[in-house]
Parts: C-alpha cells; structure tokens; sequence
C-alpha cells in the first residue's frame, strides 16, 4: 500500500468522486432495467386486456399463459397467476382512470419535463407519461399502491412522495396506512425526477430487486445460471435413478405465501418415506443464510402440501463447496 497516496487529500477527493459516478451509473442502470421490465409488464397487461375481451376467455386466459410462459422462461418468477393477474389490474388502473381523470395528465407532464413529441394529447400519449411515472418506482411499490389506494389521484400522490422521499416499500405501506393522502390535503405538487440517492431505500430495493435480475436472464448469456441448469438436471436424473422412492413433483416450484412468491429449486415426493423433499441448489459455497431459507421452505411446505397422513418434509442442500 502506497502511504504517500492514500493519505494525501487529492487522493481522497478522486476516491470519493469514482465512488460517486459508480454509485450514480448502477442506479441508472437499475432504473433502466427497472422502466423496461415494467414496460413489458404494461404491454402484457394491454394485450391480456385485448384478447380477453375479443375472444372471452375470461380468467382462464391468464392461468394459461402463466403455465407456458413459466415453461419458456423458467427462471423469470414475473409470470406466475398471481402475478400475471396483478399486472392486468395496474394496467387497467392507469388505463381506465386516466379517462376519467385527465386534469391529472397537465400535472403529471409538467412534473416530467417530458419533451413535446412526447406529450400529444391522445390516448398513447398520456398512457406513456404515466408509464414514464410509475416505472420509476418498483414492482413491489406499484403492487401495494394499486390495491391499496382508492383512485388514481391518490396512487399518483404516493407514486410521487416514493420518488420524491426515496421510500422504501415498508415506508410506502406505512404512509398509506397513516392516511399521508388525507393529512397532505391531497395534493400533487410538481417535482423534477432526479436519480435516487445513492444510499435510499428505494436505491436499494431498486438494486436489488429480484424481478429486474430474473428479467435480465431473458438475454444475458450468465455462466452461472447455465451451470444451475445443468446441476438441476443432473440431480433430477440422479435421485430418481435410484429407483428408492423419489417421485419428480417439480422445478421452480411455485409456493405462494401471503402478499409474496418463492420458487423451489426442486420438489420431490418419497413414496416410501411418505414425505416431501425440497433439494435447494447453490453454486457458491455453503452460507448459513441458505440453511435459513431451506428451514422456511420447508415450514411452508408442511403447511401448504402435507397431508396428515404425511411425514415432516425433508430438506436437502447442495452447495458447490462447504466452509472453509
């Protein structure tokens, strides 16, 4: 270590000005990845929308394309049914109330500084600055605004205080829960979009979202997702070769508990041993939070797929090394 450097203020100031425009650049990138997820999500919620009301199949509609896109794209946790039909419901949120609302689009284009192409008034174009809005939040913040507020005013009010305040999603369900609208004199005053701030909340939920990561999988070429696969097959073809009770049940089994969805690695049944099996794979090496995850996974399928009849599951955990 070069003493001399370290220690000099020069140094410092660089230091903390690369560490500045890095922090900056991966908040941009995960806004990116964050407003062209959402923006999918819009448009399949638009031609869900579409279809059903062309060809009436109602609900059923949903619950298919779930199964086949599940299959096509099995590490993108966004298309489960509860999901799926979350999406619709934010789609017709926006689309439908903006009709009924649209003293709303003057305030929200303002706020945006949107260029003028953008702001035609018709239909797309008020659809694509309420999208530039509500893309700049989370999934998981748009999931609690649309069943929790009452009308599109009030979703606007705390789309905006999210980005405004940096709120995480906790913080946004306590706001709301505190009636913030009410208190506020509901008003939607303007504001700028500004990036986060680098340690935010809502920085580091957009960050570390898991919808964005299971989204980029769709096109990044990611070795270790490959390797997952590959190990995946390979112990599904392994335990039920040894032909001593293991029944396949599932991969990327869906569980769904509360207001959220986790996916097991693999599912097994033991025909002999009358009990679930969950294997969890890992290609890291072992770290007691995976233990933690494996335990809960469990709980959860005692409580949701065992029968009286049935043993405790059993939890198996494969890491690619132990600790050192």
């Amino acid at each position: 270590m070069n003493l001399k450097i370290t220690r000099s203020k020069e140094y410092k100031d660089l230091l903390s000005a690369i560490k500045s425009q890095v922090r900056s650049s991966q908040i941009k990138a995960a806004i990116a990845v964050n407003q062209e997820l959402l923006g999918l999500y819009w448009n399949l919620g638009k031609m869900v929308t579409v279809k059903q009301k062309k060809a009436a199949w109602g609900d059923g509609l949903i619950i298919q394309l779930s199964k086949d896109l599940s299959n096509e794209f099995p590490d993108m946790k966004g298309f489960s049914e509860r999901n799926l039909f979350y999406i619709q419901k934010w789609y017709l949120f926006y689309s439908q109330s903006l009709k009924k609302l649209p003293q709303l689009v003057a305030v929200i284009e303002k706020s945006l500084k949107l260029p003028q192409a953008v702001a035609v008034n018709k239909k797309a174009g008020i659809h694509e600055r309420i999208l530039e809005l509500i893309t700049r939040i989370p999934w998981g913040h748009n999931r609690e605004i649309i069943t929790k507020c009452e009308d599109l005013q009030e979703a606007i009010f705390y789309v905006i205080e999210s980005i405004s305040n940096n709120w995480s999603r906790s913080m946004l369900v306590h706001q709301i829960e505190i009636n913030l609208y009410k208190r506020k004199g509901k008003a939607i005053t303007n504001f700028q979009l500004t990036l986060p701030k680098a340690l935010s909340e809502l920085a580091e939920e957009t960050l570390k979202n898991s919808y964005n990561f299971d989204f980029l999988k769709l096109t990044a070429e990611i070795q270790e997702l490959e390797l997952e696969k590959a190990l995946t097959d390979h112990i599904i073809k392994f335990l039920l070769e040894l032909g001593a009770g293991f029944a396949f049940v599932g991969k990327q089994f869906h569980l769904d508990v509360g207001e959220e969805d986790f996916y097991l690695d693999l599912l097994f049944y033991h025909t002999k041993l009358h009990c679930y099996v969950v294997v969890e794979l890992k290609t890291g090496k072992f770290i007691p939070e995976y233990a933690g995850k494996l335990n809960f996974y469990l709980s959860v399928v005692d409580d949701k797929l065992k029968s009286d009849k049935d043993q405790p599951s059993i939890g198996i955990l494969i890491c690619n090394t132990a600790t050192e």
